[in-house]
């Protein structure tokens, strides 16, 4: 099964990683991308898009939080000499690259599109990135879910606890396993959800849309990545 990558911002977030491995950017339709990533990266799962929004509070769209700090998250990666891939690099469901896929349901293969994408890399580890809602609004911080595996249980803690951490949350929150999500629930890679925080917390959606919160909430989930892999 060969799976379709967009280009259009790929060559500063996807091909580069390939670090002179290939001269051009290789389409998966041309090549199994293992032929361009030959050793497992960190990939990125910037969680909704394009015609789903995800949640949302007046004008702002989780989408937009999701893809902006998975852009930040990326470059952090980056500089500390980590291989990642961020999955979307625009405002665009990845539903539409998805020409395998039998479903009728737009969002199974959205979420197909992801979980074949973890594949082909191969990804080392999944990190899907997503914002919260409660109806009570005073409910604020992050909840990391993950998989009923102890990989995936253990970059989940890690995550969760730098992510308190930032939040300067005078709580110990116990990460959650994510038993209805497709994502958990098919990728075989340790892969974890992170709820950044509530958007409809007036405190927790300050940082969500700000430039400075959300460079600080993605420096706050690559530590928590590099704690794992200290431990891993």
């Amino acid at each position: 099964m060969k799976i379709r990558i967009r280009y259009p911002l790929a060559g500063l977030l996807i091909v580069s990683l390939a670090l002179g491995l290939c001269g051009s950017p290789v389409g998966a339709d041309d090549k199994d991308l293992r032929h361009v990533f030959p050793e497992p990266v960190i990939l990125i799962d910037a969680g909704h898009g394009g015609i789903d929004g995800g949640t949302s509070y007046e004008d702002i769209m989780e989408k937009d939080i999701n893809l902006e700090i998975g852009r930040r998250l990326y470059v952090v990666l980056r500089s500390h000499g980590y291989r990642a891939v961020l999955n979307r690099t625009g405002d665009y469901a990845l539903s539409d690259d998805n020409r395998w896929s039998r479903s009728r349901s737009r969002h199974m293969r959205d979420l197909a599109q992801r979980k074949e994408l973890s594949e082909q890399l191969p990804a080392s580890i999944v990190v899907s990135l997503h914002v919260n809602w409660g109806r009570n609004k005073s409910k604020r911080g992050p909840l990391v879910l993950h998989q009923n595996e102890g990989r995936s249980a253990l970059l989940a803690a890690s995550i969760q606890n730098a992510l308190e951490r930032f939040y300067n949350l005078n709580r110990a929150s116990i990460p959650e396993i994510g038993k209805p999500f497709y994502l958990l629930k098919h990728v075989e890679s340790p892969a974890v959800i992170v709820e950044m925080g509530f958007l409809s917390n007036a405190e927790d959606r300050a940082q969500l849309i700000s430039r400075s919160g959300q460079q600080k909430i993605a420096e706050a989930i690559y530590t928590g990545i590099a704690e794992y892999f200290t431990v891993m």
